[in-house]
């Protein structure tokens, strides 16, 4: 059932390509238009280089969240996942697991050029990478609740980000916090082994969360 809902989600969103193409515009776009603004120097852009990819990449998650449930709520499929024989924790984690895959990893595998850009070391791109995969799947992780919450309020994009923005801070901090020791020589573990709890939290209780949400808002 998992794999069944998993291949579902992916073939819609390559049927409606947007979903993941305009999060990674956004981000490619947010990230090249700083040095623009600023025009710093290459030492000042090193230093701020960590917050500008995290905060875009943040950002960019929000984009397609509205749209994880909005089309199956309209069309009363929503509805029927909920009837399945199956527990909606792991629809809702399948359907996660597929945004996950097409906007978050998407985001992860184009930071290293933006890396680069913003005259990141080459030896911290790996811990940036690797920031964002933990850090980009936690985000919809935790989005995805937001989205669960608001999807029979119409357009709730605005209200979304209103609800998970504080639940995003620690996955922000620790994110850039690694990118940015890596980027002045020194560990970084810490910081990943963090995300890395996060991650493993949110795996834990959001499922549970976004299956009592969906209820909530089909009640």
């Amino acid at each position: 059932m998992f794999a069944t809902i998993f291949k579902r989600e992916l073939m819609l969103v390559y049927r409606r390509r947007s979903e993941w193409v305009h999060p990674l515009a956004f981000f490619v776009i947010v990230v090249s238009l700083f040095p623009l603004g600023l025009t710093p120097g290459p030492q000042t852009l090193k230093l701020i280089a960590p917050g500008i990819i995290w905060v875009s990449a943040l950002l960019a998650s929000l984009l397609s969240l509205e749209h994880l449930f909005r089309s199956d709520y309209e069309d009363g499929a929503l509805e029927q996942f909920v009837l399945l024989p199956y527990p909606l924790a792991a629809v809702g984690l399948a359907k996660v697991l597929a945004h996950w895959c097409v906007t978050g990893l998407s985001l992860c595998i184009a930071s290293p050029m933006l890396g680069i850009a913003l005259n990141l070391p080459s030896d911290s791109l790996k811990v940036l990478m690797l920031s964002l995969l933990l850090g980009t799947f936690s985000l919809s992780l935790i989005g995805a609740i937001g989205a669960a919450l608001t999807v029979g309020l119409g357009r709730g994009g605005v209200l979304i980000a209103l609800l998970i923005l504080p639940l995003y801070v620690p996955v922000l901090i620790f994110g850039a916090g690694a990118v940015d020791l890596s980027a002045h020589g020194l560990d970084a573990s810490g910081q990943l082994y963090f995300l890395a709890a996060l991650l493993i939290l949110a795996l834990t209780l959001a499922p549970f969360a976004i299956a009592a949400a969906i209820k909530v808002s089909l009640e």
